[in-house]
């Protein structure tokens, strides 16, 4: 599986030494791991690394403008090929510019190493030009980090590093090396001895649990399957679709879990939580159990803790046992891989059916179907003729269709992006869920695109997320990357905004980014060496959209001018209950309907 260092089977390695320098051994080991590409950009502790880096034919090496780039380029190749992402800085500032990226995706599971250089042994604690903590700064958003000061550790060092990122729950692991141990000789040898004592992720379920889950799922009458980003990750997919359909219980999908189940699915109830669809958000609320796989009871998702599926039994699921009854307690506690879990309870749940226990969810599904009809995803058409945000990203959607990967900043745009593109399958939407990074749309984007350079690319960025990261622009031109950048250009901080419309009483402090006039994003894309497009009618989308998608020999950016005032709904207001959602603005749903 992606991390592993060994793929040959022990009998057929063949043990070689040979002598080198440290950042030889440091390039070699990557190559080994089956690295080929790397995000970074060096300085004066890295260096080192950077002269045989010069000479690898493996290691596509990509120089990007800012090290947070670095990082979520990372994430984006490694979210679209499975693999461990790779990034490289310096030490000191460089160091702590990916620990934004690194915090994304401890938040987000996503498998990477982030390789840093350190000052000279000798200097560590001694507060010695671009020192910096590193490891110290990321041992709470890392899966596990190493200090390297000697030579001969950094192979195995790195085998490691890339087995812990990508095996059990995925995640950023840091690898901090001293510049003396790259410039040190030592004695290469591979295949390496794994030295993680302790470290053994439990996969396999224990199947009295399972057994346990399938016979409350039988007799259930208001079963959900509540499906978190765990069930992407374990590349389950077609896992729950069995599940989903020999039950016949309704699926909800969370933000990290987008195209798990085809939005198009008939049992498919939507995305829940703050921003949820209504009958998803529903069916949480009214289930008498729910099944939760690879999900972690996110505030995002629960709403007021306390008042969250007041009534369900919960099976919990997930390869992360400190997950589990962290934040809901779990009646049935289930530690294991979510493609090895769906699969037991696959079987275990035919068994019942056999002994003649099948749930019969027909009611259940009177009150959902209700719920769906009445209350579907929507929006308003902004009376002054301005554009539409959502129509906007919905037009995108359709034109481009569900082939395509579609990678979103944080905000407004996040959202609808989640609500009006239809996901047709796992892995099409990325996004910065746990962390809500600003800035993560374009350098993710341009890591996909690297990752996936066949399929078509495109980023769904707000005029203020775009202005975090846009420098990575200049990569992507100059490195051939391709990607399409939507920029949803209300001119606002527009959730900021939202949230000073429903709570602060209109008083816009501070989110006004007057970015209809500075800059002019038109010629910001063409002085980056992009093409750049303006659309500000709706008869007009799709025909710029259409004009992006014929350009494939440079980056595309569109700057869409939308209405300001557009929001975001439903809502389940912050510290409020799910029961609590908001459809529109002092406009609730009615539970009763339907029943």
């Amino acid at each position: 599986m992606p991390g592993e260092p060994d793929s040959l089977p022990k009998e057929t390695q063949i043990m070689t030494t040979e002598q080198m320098t440290g950042a030889q051994a440091l390039v070699r080991a990557l190559e080994n791991v089956g690295v080929d590409t790397v995000f970074g950009i060096p300085g004066g502790a890295i260096l080192p690394a950077y002269d045989p880096l010069f000479d690898s034919a493996k290691l596509r090496h990509i120089l990007v403008r800012h090290e947070q780039g670095a990082g979520h380029a990372a994430q984006g190749y490694a979210m679209v090929t499975g693999k461990v992402g790779v990034c490289m800085a310096t030490s000191g500032p460089g160091a702590t510019n990916l620990v934004t990226a690194i915090s994304d995706a401890y938040m987000d599971s996503v498998p990477i190493v982030a390789i840093t250089g350190q000052v000279t042994s000798s200097l560590i604690g001694t507060d010695g030009f671009q020192e910096a903590d590193i490891v110290g700064i990321t041992m709470p958003i890392t899966k596990h980090n190493f200090l390297v000061t000697r030579a001969e550790d950094i192979a195995r060092t790195v085998a490691e590093a890339f087995h812990i990122a990508g095996t059990g729950r995925p995640g950023p692991v840091l690898v901090d090396i001293a510049k003396d141990a790259l410039q040190a000789t030592t004695a290469f040898e591979w295949p390496v001895q794994l030295q993680l004592p302790g470290y053994r992720p439990v996969t396999r379920p224990h199947s009295k649990q399972v057994r346990e889950a399938a016979r409350l799922l039988s007799a259930a009458e208001r079963p959900v399957l509540y499906v978190g980003g765990g069930v992407l990750k374990a590349n389950a997919s077609a896992e729950l679709k069995v599940l989903a359909e020999l039950t016949g219980a309704p699926v909800v999908t969370t933000l990290m879990a987008k195209g798990a189940l085809p939005d198009s699915h008939p049992l498919h109830m939507g995305m829940p939580g703050m921003h949820g669809a209504v009958g998803a958000v529903g069916a949480l609320q009214r289930a008498d159990l729910l099944i939760a796989l690879g999900a972690r009871f996110d505030d995002r998702v629960t709403g007021k803790l306390d008042g969250f599926a007041p009534g369900a039994k919960v099976v919990h699921a997930d390869i992360d046992p400190a997950e589990i009854s962290k934040n809901r307690h779990a009646d049935v506690p289930i530690v294991g891989d979510a493609r090895e879990v769906l699969a037991d309870l696959i079987v275990a749940v035919q068994k019942e059916h056999e002994a003649g226990r099948k749930g019969d969810y027909e009611d259940w599904w009177r009150q959902l179907r209700a719920w769906r009809e009445t209350y579907p995803l929507g929006y308003d058409v902004p009376a002054d003729g301005s554009l539409s945000p959502q129509y906007v990203i919905e037009r995108i959607g359709k034109v481009v269709g569900p082939d395509a990967y579609y990678v979103a900043g944080v905000g407004q745009h996040q959202m609808w992006a989640a609500q009006f593109v239809k996901y047709e399958r796992p892995g099409a939407f990325l996004n910065s869920g746990g962390a809500g990074t600003m800035g993560y749309a374009v350098p993710a984007a341009m890591g996909a695109k690297v990752g996936a350079p066949g399929v078509q690319v495109w980023a769904i960025d707000g005029d203020g997320c775009f202005q975090m990261t846009n420098q990575e622009l200049a990569t992507c031109a100059i490195e051939g990357i391709p990607v399409k950048i939507a920029v949803i250009n209300n001119g606002n901080l527009g959730m900021v905004r939202q949230w000073q419309t429903l709570f602060y009483n209109e008083r816009y402090s501070n989110t006004n980014l007057h970015s209809r006039r500075i800059p002019d994003f038109v010629k910001l894309a063409e002085a980056y060496g992009c093409v750049g497009l303006r659309c500000d009618r709706a008869e007009d989308v799709d025909a710029v959209i259409a004009k992006a998608m014929e350009t494939n020999d440079a980056p595309v950016v569109i700057d869409f001018v939308v209405h300001q005032d557009a929001m975001v709904w439903p809502m389940v207001a912050a510290g409020t209950t799910n029961d609590d959602i908001k459809i529109a603005r002092d406009m609730a749903p009615d539970w009763e309907n339907g029943d």
